[in-house]
C-alpha cells in the first residue's frame, strides 16, 4: 500500500526540504506532557470538541544548533491550531527546571510570537501541574505539493514505526534505549491543509477506499505501556525524574 500510495502521488509531490537533505524521511521525538489524572488523554477519547496536547518536540538525534520546541497543539471544533517557541535543548531544559524562558527563547521570522508560545507553554505546566508521560517517536516521510497555494499549505506524510517511551525524563527526548515498539507493521497517512483539499487527493484516496478516522500516536503509545494508565512506574529512578 505504501509504495502504491508514492506512485500515485508523485506526479503533484515533492518530498519536503528537510526530509530531501535527510535521505527521504526523518525522526520526530516528542515529550508529551499531562496531568496526573491524564487530562489530555481522557479528553482526546471523549472527542472533546476543545482541548489540546502539550509536548516538547525534536527531531532526528541530539546535534549542536539542532533546536527543539515547546509545542501547544490546540483543536478548537474541527481547525487544529499550534502554538511553537523555538529554542536549543539545553535552553529547554533550563526553562524547565525553573529558569527565565525570556533569557532562552527569542522571536523570529517564522516563529514571531515564540515568546509569548513559551509563556503559554509554560503557564499550562505549572497551572495543570503537567509532567512527562510520554515519548512518542516515529519516522516520518513527508510531501507537499507541486503545485504551491501559500493560504493552503497541503502537506501528506506517512508516519512510520511508532514507538514509545512510558514516563521519560527531560534527558530522554533523543534517547531510545526504553522505547517500546507500538506498530512497526502499519503507517499512518496524515493529510493536513488550511482551506481546502484539492481534487487529486480526493480521487487517490478514493481510489483506494481510505476512508477519515482517528489515529493518535499519543493515544497509542499510551495504550502500548500499560504502567501508565495504572499509575504505575513514575518513579523509575532520580535520573530519569522531571526536575523542579
Amino acid at each position: 500500500m505504501l509504495d502504491q500510495l508514492r506512485g500515485l502521488l508523485r506526479p503533484f509531490t515533492e518530498l519536503d526540504r528537510h526530509a530531501a537533505e535527510n535521505g527521504g524521511e526523518y525522526t520526530v521525538r516528542s515529550i508529551y506532557f499531562d496531568t496526573q489524572d491524564l487530562e489530555c488523554y481522557f479528553m482526546k477519547l471523549a472527542g472533546v470538541k476543545r482541548r489540546n496536547k502539550v509536548r516538547l518536540r525534536g527531531y532526528n538525534l541530539e546535534a549542536d544548533g539542532n533546536p527543539v520546541f515547546f509545542e501547544i497543539k490546540k483543536k478548537v471544533d474541527e481547525p487544529l491550531f499550534k502554538n511553537r517557541a523555538a529554542m536549543s535543548f539545553e535552553a529547554a531544559r533550563s526553562i524547565l527546571r525553573g529558569e527565565p524562558l525570556e533569557d532562552f527563547v527569542q522571536p523570529s521570522r517564522k516563529l514571531p510570537e515564540a515568546v509569548n508560545n513559551a509563556r503559554r507553554f509554560m503557564y499550562h505546566i505549572h497551572a495543570r501541574n503537567m509532567r512527562p508521560v510520554v515519548a512518542v517517536i516515529y519516522e516520518r516521510e513527508p510531501y507537499q505539493g507541486l503545485f504551491k497555494d501559500r493560504d493552503n499549505n497541503l502537506r501528506i506524510t506517512f508516519d512510520k514505526n511508532l514507538r514509545g517511551v512510558a514516563h521519560p525524563a527531560l534527558d530522554d527526548l533523543f534517547e531510545e534505549q526504553y522505547a517500546h515498539p507500538v506498530d512497526n507493521r502499519h503507517f499512518i497517512l496524515e493529510v493536513k491543509f488550511n482551506l481546502y483539499l484539492p481534487g487529486w487527493v480526493k480521487a487517490i484516496t478514493a481510489s483506494l477506499n481510505l476512508k477519515k478516522g482517528p489515529a493518535s500516536k499519543y493515544v497509542m503509545c499510551i495504550e502500548s505501556n500499560p504502567e501508565i494508565l495504572s499509575g504505575k512506574g513514575q518513579v523509575i529512578s532520580s535520573s530519569r525524574q522531571m526536575t523542579g
